[in-house]
C-alpha cells in the first residue's frame, strides 16, 4: 500500500547509495556538505512517515516492516563508509572510535532477530524511552560527523590539540550512543532471554 508516509520511507531506502557516494572520499567538502543536507533531510522524512502515517490513520503493516529498517540501512551505511575512509579516528585514542560505531552496528542486528523471534511467539517489545536516547544521540552523532567533514577549518585547540568541533562532538556522541546501545541492548536481551527454553 503506497501511502504518502510509506513512499517517504522508501525514498529514505533509496536515497542510502547516494548517501554513501556522496562520503566516499573524506577530503571531499562539497560531496559531505551534501551528505549533510541529505542526511537532515532523510531525518526529516523519518519524523513525518510516522507522524503522518498516525495523523492520517493510515498505519499500514509495510510501513511497520519497512521503517526500522529504513533506519538501520541508513545508519549501518553510514557508519561503514566513515570508517572506511577514516573518519572514525581522533585524538588520544586513534582509530579506537571504531568500536562504538562497531557496538553500535552488533547491537542492531542483534535486536532485529530478538524481535524477530519474539514476533514469531507474538511477544511484542516496546521501544524504550533510553532507547529513543540512544537513537537520537546516535542521529547527532553521524550528522556531526558528516558535517566534520564539510567543515574541515571549524577547529580549536583544546589542550594543546588541535581538534574540529563538529567532528569532536560526532566522536562524543558515538560514545554516548554506543554506552546506551549496550544498556538497551541488555534490556532487550533479558526480555528475550524469559521466553527461550
Amino acid at each position: 500500500m503506497l501511502t504518502l508516509p510509506n513512499i517517504l520511507t522508501l525514498s529514505r531506502i533509496v536515497a542510502v547509495p547516494l548517501l554513501a557516494f556522496l562520503l566516499w572520499r573524506a577530503d571531499w567538502t562539497t560531496g559531505y556538505a551534501l551528505a549533510f543536507a541529505m542526511y537532515c533531510l532523510m531525518g526529516i522524512t523519518d519524523y513525518f512517515d510516522g507522524y503522518l502515517a498516525r495523523a492520517q490513520g493510515t498505519v499500514s503493516k509495510l510501513g511497520v516492516f519497512l521503517d526500522p529498517i529504513a533506519d538501520k540501512i541508513m545508519i549501518a551505511a553510514v557508519i561503514l563508509v566513515l570508517t572506511a575512509q577514516g573518519v572514525l579516528t581522533g585524538p588520544y585514542v586513534g582509530d579506537a572510535h571504531v568500536i562504538a560505531g562497531l557496538i553500535i552496528l552488533v547491537r542492531e542486528i542483534a535486536v532485529s532477530g530478538l524481535r524477530e523471534f519474539l514476533g514469531g511467539i507474538q511477544v511484542s517489545v516496546p521501544v524504550s524511552r533510553l532507547a529513543k536516547w540512544k537513537t537520537t544521540f546516535q542521529m547527532i552523532a553521524l550528522g556531526a560527523l558528516i558535517l566534520g567533514g564539510a567543515m574541515p577549518w571549524w577547529n580549536v585547540w583544546v589542550l594543546g590539540i588541535e581538534a574540529n568541533v563538529p567532528h569532536t562532538v560526532g566522536l562524543v556522541t558515538l560514545w554516548a550512543a554506543a554506552g546506551l546501545t549496550l544498556v538497551t541492548g541488555w534490556d532487550y536481551l533479558r526480555v528475550g532471554l524469559k521466553h527461550m527454553d
